[in-house]
């Protein structure tokens, strides 16, 4: 009896942890149905404000629309979201492995796994015990059995789920190579058995700088993050025993992430402890330049998915875990977030979600990473200036910062007071720079010599989406085609394979295209959800396009 009442309490303790262990999770609200003065309408999900411009995260891309051309109801709807947004921020103090949260939450899918599992064990510990009470009416079996139970008891308790995930973290490269296609070749990538490198020149193909208040006088140049300078993302990320916060004593220098399109993403606290955001230093795409000139993101630019599928990364964290919108990889809405920001996706693996409250993108980094004593996540590319970092402009605006024809230079414009400033400035190919500030007080410039610009180093080639030669098609009857785009220079394709979202090949072709519809495939009997399609052409690059099964 001595036995079995041990075990009836071990069970009880145990039972007491399922029920009242929680994590903590982030609220997940269904896309806002928008409604115009002009009477249209539309669904998508709020990202961010700037300026006077709201952006809206929708199936189609990011949208930016004035506020004043939204309803009454969703003016006033935009205003109390920022209320709310503002009150979490102000409530945000990360210390430790902790993150305070908008709200609790319980119930959900890995909650109910892990309870489920733990009523499993104690069925089973309940049947031992009492096959146990009575087999030890032999005396021999009186001391062993005890200790066999015990630690078969702590063997099984301290063998979780979480920790079983550890080993779960591999990326399969092509994968990668298919969230980087949508903006090659603007970027190059390459791997060996440890790191995906991402090769870019520092500017993204969007407009920077646009709406910044705070802004440093910094402005963006062409950087060289190439070859041994590239951004390294693992390749086999493992989740850390204690994940490290991303607040304002971790990572406040450097990149913990890097944008699909090869731009960096640095913590949403600068090396001061502000958050940029809320301090205006950031353009409407979550961005501005750093000290050596070089433009980086703070939050998470979701303006990429007006190219890139909302099932796709929009960026990698540099622990080796993707970055996603609103939607899972599936196409299915945002599921509950945990404490880190993100949770395991059906296929084991972990991934972060953005938002438009802090954390913004990552809460605590779930992979293991090495921070030196700068504070900073190696390994790290670094970025080089040509001109000593200026102060604080107080009081300025930008309004604009249009680039050059040949995208050799930039006109960025800004007010301060009454005054319309603009700041000139360009550069050669061998590295030189000049720089012309223009106010009504006069003309000053300023000549300075950099580094010679750089190539992008030939890697995983995939064509990218805008000169894409084909696109696949999928009727309501899952019959899955490849056809041309208009306009584009059709090439030849050796061999093709679809893969699923979990990487297996569900189909393979070694046919070579003829005109009109090249591929045809009955998919009937496929699963919905997400898959690749992966040819190798005649010209030696790699095609690869993502598409949604309903």
């Amino acid at each position: 009896m001595k036995i079995l009442k041990k075990l009836l309490l071990s069970i009880a303790i145990l039972l007491a942890q399922s029920l009242c262990g929680h994590d903590a999770h982030y609220e997940i609200t269904a896309p806002h149905q928008w409604t115009l003065k002009n009477g249209n309408s539309f669904s998508g999900s709020f990202y961010l404000i700037k300026g006077e411009n709201v952006m809206i995260e929708t199936e189609q891309g990011v949208k930016m629309i004035p506020l004043s051309q939204f309803s009454g109801p969703d003016q006033q709807w935009v205003q109390n979201k920022l209320e709310w947004i503002k009150k979490i921020n102000a409530m945000q103090h990360i210390s430790g492995a902790a993150v305070a949260t908008p709200k609790k939450m319980s119930g959900d899918t890995q909650e109910k796994t892990t309870h489920k599992n733990h009523l499993i064990l104690i069925g089973i510990l309940l049947c031992l015990a009492l096959a146990l009470n009575k087999i030890t009416v032999l005396k021999p079996l009186k001391f062993a059995l005890p200790l066999l139970v015990s630690a078969l008891l702590i063997t099984l308790t301290s063998f979780t789920v979480n920790k079983a995930k550890r080993w779960m973290g591999s990326t399969r490269v092509s994968f990668m190579d298919s969230a980087f296609s949508y903006y090659k070749p603007a970027v190059s990538t390459r791997n060996d058995s440890k790191y995906y490198y991402v090769e870019s020149l520092g500017l993204p193909d969007h407009e920077t700088m646009l709406g910044i208040t705070g802004w440093q006088q910094q402005v963006p140049i062409p950087q060289c993050y190439v070859g041994s300078n590239a951004w390294s993302i693992p390749l086999n990320p493992v989740v850390a025993a204690t994940p490290v916060p991303v607040n304002q004593n971790h990572f406040l220098r450097g990149a913990i992430a890097v944008a699909v399109n090869g731009i960096a993403i640095f913590n949403p606290y600068t090396n001061t402890g502000v958050d940029a955001f809320l301090d205006g230093q950031l353009d409407q795409y979550g961005g501005h330049s750093g000290r050596a000139d070089d433009y980086h993101y703070h939050i998470a630019p979701n303006v990429l998915y007006s190219k890139v599928p909302l099932t796709s990364p929009v960026a990698f964290a540099l622990d080796g875990f993707a970055i996603y919108g609103s939607k899972e990889p599936d196409g299915t809405a945002m599921k509950t977030l945990d404490a880190n920001h993100g949770h395991y996706g059906s296929d084991g693996v972990y991934h972060y979600h953005s938002s438009s409250a802090a954390p913004y993108m990552i809460g605590n980094m779930v992979g293991e990473v090495t921070e030196d004593a700068t504070l900073q996540i190696i390994p790290q590319a670094t970025a080089k200036g040509v001109r000593p970092a200026l102060t604080p402009l107080k009081g300025a605006t930008i309004t604009h910062n249009h680039p050059y024809a040949n995208g050799m230079g930039f006109k960025l414009t800004y007010t301060l007071g009454t005054d319309k400033d603009t700041v000139d400035y360009s550069w050669t190919a061998n590295g030189d720079y000049t720089f012309k500030f223009i106010t009504p007080a006069g003309t000053t410039t300023n000549n300075y010599k950099g580094q010679t610009l750089c190539k992008l180093t030939v890697g995983n080639k995939n064509i990218t989406t805008p000169n894409n030669p084909y696109r696949i098609v999928v009727s309501p009857e899952k019959q899955i085609s490849l056809q041309p785009n208009s306009g584009a220079a059709q090439i030849n394709i050796l061999e093709s394979a679809i893969f699923n979202i979990n990487g297996s090949k569900v189909h393979q072709s070694s046919a070579s295209p003829n005109a009109g519809n090249i591929l045809s495939i009955n998919a009937a009997n496929w699963a919905p959800g997400a898959y690749f399609y992966k040819a190798k052409m005649a010209n030696g690059n790699a095609l690869t396009i993502k598409f949604i099964l309903p």
